[in-house]
This record gives C-alpha cells, structure tokens and sequence, in this order.
C-alpha cells in the first residue's frame, strides 16, 4: 500500500505541473490573440474573455496532458531504477502501474462531475461575451411548452422570433412570429409568417402578414398579406444550432432532460447522445491512456531507446485520440450507434494497451 500511494502522489504531482504549464501557455497564446480581435477593448476585458476560454481550451487537451504525465513518471521511474527495485521485490510492471491507472481513473470522474460543469458555463458565458464585443449581438435559441424562441441581433436592434415547431436541422420554423425592437426596446414590426426559412444573410419567409407597430394609426388597419417576405439576418445555422448550446455549453448533469426535451420537441438529439456517452467513458480512456504510457516507457533505460519509446507512446496515445474523435464524428452522423461510437474506442484502446504492456513484461 505504502508503494502504491508512492506512485500515486508522484503521478498526481506530475499531472498537476504539465496542467499548470499548459494554463499558462495557452493563456498567454490566447490573450495576443484575443487582443489582436478586440484591439480597442480594455485589457481586463479581454483578460475576463481569455479566462472564460482557459477551462474548456484545458478540458479538451486532457487526454494530452495525462499521456505526457504517463511518459514523464515512467521514465523518471525507469531512469531512478525505481521500476528495477519493484521488479526485483517480486512485482510485476503491472502492479507498479495500478496506482498511476486508479489516480487516471479518479482524474477522468472529477473532470467528469465538477470539470465539466464549470467548462459548459465558462464556454457559455465566453461565447455570449464574445458576441456581445463582435458588435453582432448575441444570439439565443432555448425550447418551451409553447415552441421555440430565437433572438438575433443587429446594429439596428433586435428580433425575437418564435415558432410553433422547426425542421431537425433547424433551418425552417413553422407558424413563426417576428417582433422586432428598435434600439431603445420599442416593438417596431411583427410579423406572421406559416413558413420561415433561412438563407443566406436573410429569412424567407411564406405566407407573411405584416403589422407595423412603430406608427399612430391601428396596426390592423394597416396590415400587409404578402406571398413571400424577406428578413434580414447574420444568422447561420451552425450558429444557431451553438447559440442553442454546443453539447459542451450544457452540463452532464443537465443533458439527460436537455436530450429528452430536444426529442419531444422533434429534433435530432444524436449529437448531444454522443458526447454524453463519451464523457461517461472518459475514465476509461484516460486508464488506457497511462497504460500505452507504462508500456513502452516503463523499461529500464539500459535495456531499450528511450527517445524511440517516448515517441512511440506518445505517437500511439494521438492515434488513439484521433479514432476516438473519428467515431465521434460517425456517432453524430448516425453511421454507427451512439453506444458504439462513445465506448468502443476507450474498451479497445484499453484491451490494446493491456495487450502490449503483457508482451512487453512477458514476451
């Protein structure tokens, strides 16, 4: 036990020293360039904006920084002859790696239930914060009993749309109401409209009435009926679909009935299925992760190339992070089931390391 705790207070130690490193290194990359964007912004502006992005810009390189720790503590090991005195006190390589695998483990549950809560409204909060600086307004979709509600803005003010239903893709509303507002909050128009749908830097809109708002006389005496009517807009539908909430806005803990409300009201939740299933299984892939690690880098140095088993691990530790990327990516296009694209890659990278690291020990 007092050998595992060893090994396990040196791993942590050595994790926490290349996720400070990293911090450090991306805020300084991302504050010249969040500077370079906002150059007219007061630098503790643009400070706020490179904090907010610093959790979730370190969230994703955690695969990153656990397999360079892995290296780092295993050949610091093999280097001391620390691996050569647990091997000569009759334990196996594997034993000596249980502890770095359990503190891997703990790591991927804690950024599992308190990391992740804390990136989804950090990235939330940035991404509103930086639309609100771009000078384009912030844009927000969000789901009710009653439909959907969309706002965009602009530099002459803002709309608020909603719409009794929409396509999966986001692209069309259904029974949709525009309201627009002047700069200073007063409704200026309204607009109802059977079909919406958006193009390119506007909304097409069919079956339109119009009512202007901002005159003396009765809106509905003046009201228009017109076939087609067209509304400006910078709106997008990617960027629709992320003012909404990219899965990573929204907190594991919260995406069970986010999913749930998303497929009651008929859209596609494959995307948000996916990442929540690869979040479960983030323990399991970091565990794999220092596995590959310990595997070619555990050795004594005097029996191996040390330069040629870093790169190896760490080439191998990439390769692994791209397929698991690659089957996210068929998860949401629907080519293969959300199960299968969230747990397959972390099992197989697991097995795989678990394979390699019995040849290496044993022939």
């Amino acid at each position: 036990m007092t050998l595992h705790l060893y090994f396990a207070r040196k791993f942590l130690w050595t994790y926490l020293g290349i996720t400070v490193i990293f911090i450090i290194i991306l805020g300084l990359i991302d504050m010249v360039d969040e500077l370079q964007d906002f150059p007219d912004l007061p630098v503790w502006s643009v400070a706020e904006i490179v904090l907010l992005n610093l959790p979730h810009a370190n969230y994703e390189i955690l695969p990153l920084v656990m397999i360079l720790a892995s290296v780092a503590l295993f050949v610091r090991l093999a280097r001391s002859s620390e691996m050569v005195v647990v091997r000569a006190s009759g334990l196996s390589g594997f034993r000596g790696a249980l502890a770095p695998l359990v503190v891997a483990a703990l790591v991927g549950l804690v950024s599992i239930a308190i990391l992740n809560p804390v990136v989804a409204a950090s990235s939330k909060r940035y991404h509103d914060l930086v639309a609100s600086y771009s000078g384009n307004g912030a844009s927000i979709l969000a789901l009710s009993s009653e439909g959907l509600w969309l706002r965009q803005g602009s530099a002459e003010g803002q709309t608020v749309i909603h719409a009794v239903s929409a396509s999966a893709d986001v692209s069309t509303l259904f029974d949709a109401t525009f309201i627009g507002f002047s700069r200073q909050g007063e409704p200026v128009r309204r607009i109802a409209a059977e079909r919406a749908t958006l193009g390119t830097g506007e909304w097409l809109l069919e079956g339109v009435k119009l009512w202007e708002l901002s005159g003396d006389v009765n809106p509905e005496a003046g009201a228009q009926r017109m076939d087609r009517f067209t509304v400006p807009s910078a709106l997008t539908r990617d960027g629709i679909v992320d003012s909404f909430g990219k899965p990573e806005y929204i907190a594991i803990w919260d995406l069970p009935d986010f999913i749930d409300q998303l497929e009651q009201a008929g859209f596609s939740a494959r995307r948000y299925a996916v990442w929540f299933q690869m979040e479960l299984a983030q323990p399991i892939f970091l565990m794999a992760l220092v596995m590959v690690a310990a595997a070619f880098t555990m050795r004594h140095v005097r029996t191996t190339n040390t330069g040629i088993s870093v790169l190896v691990a760490i080439m191998l530790g990439f390769s692994l992070h791209y397929v698991r990327n690659f089957a996210q990516v068929l998860g949401e296009n629907g080519q293969i089931p959300v199960i299968l694209a969230a747990w397959a890659p972390p099992v197989a990278s697991l097995m795989l390391a678990f394979g390699i690291m019995l040849h290496m020990e044993d022939g």
